[in-house]
């Protein structure tokens, strides 16, 4: 086993919201919408991990979902608000990812799911996207009543993992993450799926790719 832990943040960087796409588009007309979405529900966990609500992912994911309705003026039944938030454990993972987690494992990394989704809708999306044999191991922010970018969570992982976090990795497109991993002494690797800018004021890390085979790449010349 490599002396450095693999972490996989899972929704966007894992598991492929696009699935959702249609789905906003039948409800709000506009698929963009699930950008919008997703934004808010990390703005909810943000201002909740800042003043100490404690709450889940699945419960602000519904939250997010009535707020944007009221604000664009659409009535959401009930029965097609959870026909999407179901959706949203039933996400298709991202064609680059199980030839990049076989890739890591057959090197002898342990690769961990690490996300801000409960434990039991981790679980849940892992089952559904086949990816259970893919992973090590699954921890989940729930276990201590956090969201990342706290450090909290990022040092329990390491806890979790009897791990120092100089000897943990976090792969994540979201440059949040990956700098709030940073900021705790990580190390990380940002694969850039949204053509988006890497914020200028964040930590940077040493591996920014737009891809999962070239993630893992680097991630072995590395760390190998």
């Amino acid at each position: 086993m490599k002396q450095t832990v693999v972490l996989f943040d899972i929704n966007e960087t894992v598991l492929n919201l696009g699935a959702l796409r249609p789905k906003f588009k039948l409800l709000f007309g506009d698929e963009n919408y699930t950008d919008t979405w997703f934004a808010m529900l990390l703005h909810l966990s943000t201002v909740s991990l800042l003043t100490s609500v404690h709450t889940d992912f699945g419960t602000l994911s519904k939250i997010a979902l009535e707020s944007l309705a009221a604000k664009v003026n659409v009535e959401l039944l009930s029965e097609k608000a959870d026909d999407l938030l179901n959706t949203f454990s039933e996400l298709p993972p991202h064609e680059d990812i199980k030839p990049a987690l076989k890739r890591l494992r057959s090197e002898g990394f342990k690769v961990v799911a690490f996300s801000n989704s409960s434990k039991k809708l981790i679980e849940k999306q892992i089952r559904n996207a086949d990816l259970n044999e893919y992973f090590d191991e699954i921890i989940s922010v729930e276990e201590v009543n956090t969201f990342k970018p706290s450090a909290i969570a990022y040092k329990y992982a390491s806890e979790k993992l009897n791990c120092d976090v100089n000897n943990l990795r976090l792969v994540a497109t979201h440059d949040w993450d990956t700098h709030g991993a940073m900021s705790v002494g990580m190390k990380a690797a940002y694969i850039n799926r949204m053509n988006a800018i890497y914020n200028p004021l964040y930590l940077k890390p040493d591996i920014l790719e737009q891809n999962m085979a070239s993630i893992v790449n680097r991630i072995i010349s590395i760390d190998g």
